[in-house]
């Protein structure tokens, strides 16, 4: 017992300790001037990685929690810039913004994609979530529609695993509708036809919207986070009911905010070619011959142009790295238009 005590007493003057210097870092903040939160956040975790490896810990939360501890001091020091995302709160999107930029950033929820846009391009925001691609249901076309629109560049990415969990106030049996997001539906609809056949299945804005509702009614259930039923005071009726245990969402971080190389990072770019035969495979021969790696292709109708598409590509590398900078420079000699959209870190899950 007094092993435990002791161990205890510990904890609490660690975990003082780190509240002091919390309040220290905030100081210093405040000293550094108008320096921006994406700045903090940079400088935040441009070693972490490492020291996290050095001490034991898991490199990933060890950024985390130092992303957190960055929002926390902008938030002081009174540096807020505005990061909108497909709300409301508890959304997998408002997930992925507290992923990558701390609990205490200034988060804002919009209520549509092309409103997370429309924020940048009026200045009213300066960074936005998106989501761009899910490993179940493949690309977001909004988003992708969005990019063809608006003159909005990439600053980076977030992987965010998404474990679906069932949520309502009383017992599967007594469920008779089940609420979420179209995508969330289908990420779950093998599970739902083998455990839940009989419930009218509800699509609704935002798997948040659906745990909202079943906060209001014992016989409808909801997709959502775990997080989204603890917030509105639900039980998990059953966890990890997607289809694919791997299902990953992928968001894009949007603002128009440079990022240096960092030895692991992508190249996001959107073109258009010819309408003729052979362009694409062209355009692909000049990849493979400055040897860089395409990790993603997709093709998206221009709404104007019968048989006219723009491809959206990324590539491993860095803009500046010789061998994607002679790719992108021969590559613009082939397409209509190009534009690079955004060179970032690599995304980890």
């Amino acid at each position: 017992m007094n092993e435990n005590v002791n161990e205890n007493s510990k904890v609490e003057q660690i975990d003082q300790r780190l509240l002091e210097l919390l309040s220290l870092r905030v100081r210093a903040s405040e000293r550094a001037g108008p320096e921006s939160v994406w700045e903090m956040q940079q400088s935040a975790c441009g070693s972490a990685r490492s020291q996290a490896e050095r001490l034991g810990l898991d490199s990933e939360l060890a950024v985390e929690w130092l992303k957190h501890a960055a929002s926390i001091c902008a938030r002081e020091a009174g540096q807020r810039e505005p990061v909108v995302f497909l709300g409301p709160i508890y959304s997998y999107s408002y997930l992925a913004a507290v992923k990558h930029f701390g609990l205490s950033a200034d988060l804002v929820p919009v209520t549509t994609i092309a409103a997370a846009f429309e924020e940048l391009v009026r200045e009213q925001a300066s960074f936005g979530v998106v989501p761009i691609e899910n490993s179940t249901d493949g690309r977001v076309v909004d988003t992708l529609g969005m990019f063809a629109r608006w003159p909005v560049k990439i600053c980076g990415e977030v992987l965010l695993p998404v474990h679906h969990c069932l949520l309502g106030r009383a017992s599967r049996a007594e469920v008779r509708e089940v609420h979420s997001k179209p995508q969330a539906l289908s990420q779950c609809r093998n599970w739902l036809a083998q455990h839940a056949p009989d419930a009218r299945l509800v699509p609704v804005a935002s798997t948040a919207l659906a745990a909202a509702t079943a906060s209001e009614s014992a016989h409808v259930a909801a997709i959502a986070s775990r997080e989204a039923g603890i917030h509105h005071g639900l039980q998990v009726i059953d966890e990890n009911i997607e289809d694919n245990s791997q299902n990953v969402t992928r968001f894009a971080i949007i603002g128009n905010r440079p990022c240096p190389p960092t030895g692991s990072d992508k190249t996001s770019l959107m073109f258009q070619l010819k309408h003729q035969p052979g362009t694409l495979a062209s355009a692909m021969v000049t990849f493979q011959e400055a040897e860089v790696n395409l990790t993603w292709i997709e093709s998206f109708p221009l709404p104007n142009g019968p048989n006219e598409y723009l491809f959206f590509v990324e590539l491993e590398g860095h803009r500046e790295t010789p061998s994607v900078a002679a790719a992108l420079e021969r590559l613009s000699r082939q397409a209509l238009r190009l534009e690079i959209l955004g060179s970032y870190p690599r995304g980890v899950a």
